[in-house]
């Protein structure tokens, strides 16, 4: 760094003598500018003031807007984005667990997942569990399987391990068994199972038959963080996602996230000015037979854009009534909702829209999504659609053609996330790859004019790592290399970058002044560490942020521009997983881990051959040049 005016050393950019109110306060040069506004594609520059775009244009053009205040980052030629937006992100209760988690996101074979466990263990202190908790599947591995009950013993014999796969099954330690209290006794729960073995005993793994309300109530039992460390767990998950380029996101809500007492935290650091990501949040009720008391003490309390730029109410969901939901295990048969929760969910839905509050509503399969749309236009004959109340449907993987027709009259949106990435084996196991191959429909939805959003709907049944969802958007492949679509159904990665810039900020009204990088809206962006619009298919998961900026401020800093972000606080409690491994874990670090763990997969793979086990074929997953 050289000068009090500059970040990064930028010849040729002398501190003009003019009034410092006109000053940038940063200005991104030397770069590659994607403004997703159609007035003006390109620039070379970025100049941001007061939290918000000043102007753009080339290097030349904006040197007279350097002053002695302005912090000046070279961003050597280095593609820039607006921030992206994750507009289905359970942001608020994936942070409150953060620091807790063993995160399997983005490890690539099973030998170095099952090695971090065994860390893990050593580290865990007596009455705490190790969890993993989503964000994987067995796809990503090398050895393509998933660990066994028995290697989760070897790994942490007397500390409790839960591992959630996805929200379609579970398994669990002998320690953890016991911490949960499950016996030969304990009765299975309204679509789950405890699996148990010949002696009638739990054998460690449970499974959502097809609700998942037995994973996340069995998780529910382990230890909870205090309130100082809850904010510590936020705040750094936070810096996770901005390393992505995340600057948005739409929360969710989600099980055993109760208003207001899980939002308190949040609710904190937007007080204190301490949030690095702005949240659109939505309300769930929790209590089945208790919704529409729930929906409607809250239409008394608060209301639609309550808050400010940093942490707004958005509206109700993504469940409004919980007989109304559908399942997104595509492990087991699609579930047959109850008949007649069309009442109850009329009410829910009425109440909403009289009280002037929008809707997002979780809807997997077509079968309940033309369900719900029959009460939307019993409505409509009301005038309550559409009504100026902003509503969408969430996953919508199966819907059909004239769903589509019907939500686009009524008024509706569509965010759609990339679940396919980590269950589309299971999807094309279970009905074929004619269903497959517009599962979800987006070119469809696109082409109707729909409002269209993207997400990952992590941190539990996909990872948060928006470059994941990317990749599956414009390629339409799962994160084992499984080809799902065809041509037809892919979109250009210009319009997959809108469905995660402007799409989300549709959905929450704020259109105006995020989504694009234009004079006047926020000052949101990202330098990423290799530019998507050009970088081979395969590099895109791998793409992170190397620094990224809300509202003017640096959130997030690597590479060259280490040291450049906001201090935070150490993470805490120290033995944290997250204290020693970090997060998402990153595919260059793991190269030989993979190579290892590949070539042991392959011995074992002969072993069995040699034995008669299995024919004498090499697997599709085995890379040649480990074939030695």
């Amino acid at each position: 760094m050289t000068g009090p005016s500059t970040s990064m050393p930028v010849a040729g950019l002398v501190p003009a003598p003019r009034r410092e109110h006109e000053h940038a306060d940063l200005l991104v040069r030397n770069a590659k500018v994607f403004t997703g506004d159609p007035d003006r594609p390109e620039a070379r520059a970025v100049a941001l003031r007061d939290g918000r775009v000043a102007a753009l244009g080339d290097d030349h053009d904006l040197a007279h807007l350097v002053g002695p205040g302005t912090k000046v980052v070279d961003a050597l030629g280095r593609r820039v984005i607006p921030g992206l937006n994750d507009s289905h992100l359970h942001v608020i209760r994936g942070g409150l667990n953060y620091v807790l988690e063993l995160r399997w996101d983005g490890v690539r074979s099973l030998r170095h997942a099952l090695a971090m466990l065994r860390e893990q263990a050593d580290r865990t202190p007596k009455g705490q569990w190790i969890r993993v908790v989503g964000g994987w599947t067995a796809e990503q591995f090398a050895e393509r399987r998933m660990p066994t009950v028995a290697e989760l013993n070897a790994a942490a014999p007397d500390t409790p391990v839960f591992v959630l796969h996805l929200y379609q099954s579970a398994l669990m330690n002998r320690a953890a068994v016991q911490a949960a209290g499950f016996t030969r006794d304990t009765p299975d729960p309204r679509g789950g199972q405890i699996v148990r073995g010949r002696d009638g005993e739990p054998n460690g793994v449970l499974l959502a038959a097809p609700s998942a309300l037995i994973l996340y109530s069995t998780l529910a039992k382990a230890p909870a963080l205090d309130e100082a460390d809850k904010r510590t767990s936020t705040r750094h998950f936070l810096r996770e996602l901005n390393r992505f380029g995340l600057t948005s996101a739409v929360d969710a809500a989600g099980g055993f996230q109760n208003f207001p007492d899980n939002y308190a935290t949040v609710a904190d650091l937007a007080r204190s000015g301490e949030l690095t990501l702005r949240i659109a949040y939505h309300l769930f009720p929790q209590t089945a037979g208790q919704e529409l008391a729930d929906l409607k003490r809250w239409t008394e309390m608060v209301k639609p854009g309550d808050g400010d730029e940093w942490l707004r109410l958005n509206g109700a969901g993504e469940n409004l009534t919980w007989a109304a939901a559908d399942f997104e295990n595509f492990s087991e048969p699609r579930p047959e909702l109850a008949a007649g929760y069309e009442t109850e969910f009329e009410s829910a839905v009425r109440l909403l829209l009289e009280n002037g509050w929008g809707f997002r509503l979780h809807a997997t399969y077509d079968e309940t999504i033309r369900r719900d749309l029959a009460v939307f236009e019993k409505l409509a004959a009301e005038g309550l659609f559409p009504g100026g109340n902003r509503w969408l449907f969430d996953h919508a993987e199966t819907v059909s053609a004239d769903s589509l027709d019907r939500i686009a009259a009524l008024g509706g949106a569509v965010s759609v996330q990339n679940r396919m990435s980590f269950q589309g084996t299971a999807f094309l196991d279970r009905y074929g790859a004619g269903a497959a191959a517009h599962t979800p429909p987006v070119r469809a939805m696109l082409d109707r004019g729909l409002t269209v959003a993207a997400g990952t709907d992590a941190t539990r049944v996909s990872s948060y790592n928006p470059w994941v969802a990317l990749h599956w958007l414009v390629t339409g492949r799962t994160v084992g290399g499984t080809a799902l679509y065809p041509a037809g159904n892919l979109i250009d990665r210009e319009t997959a970058l809108g469905l995660y810039t402007r799409g989300g900020a549709q959905l929450t009204g704020e259109q105006d002044v995020k989504g694009t990088l234009r004079e006047g809206t926020y000052g949101d962006l990202a330098i990423l560490s290799d530019d998507f619009l050009t970088v081979p298919e395969d590099v895109i998961p791998d793409i992170e942020s190397v620094l990224t900026v809300v509202g003017g401020r640096i959130v997030y800093a690597t590479a060259e521009y280490e040291g450049l972000d906001e201090a935070i606080p150490p993470v805490s409690p120290e033995w944290s997983p997250v204290a020693h491994f970090g997060g998402y874990q990153s595919g260059a670090r793991q190269a030989s881990a993979v190579a290892e763990a590949v070539a042991e997969s392959e011995q074992h793979r002969r072993w069995r051959v040699a034995r008669g086990s299995v024919p004498d074929t090499t697997p599709s997953f085995v890379d040649p040049c480990f074939d030695h």
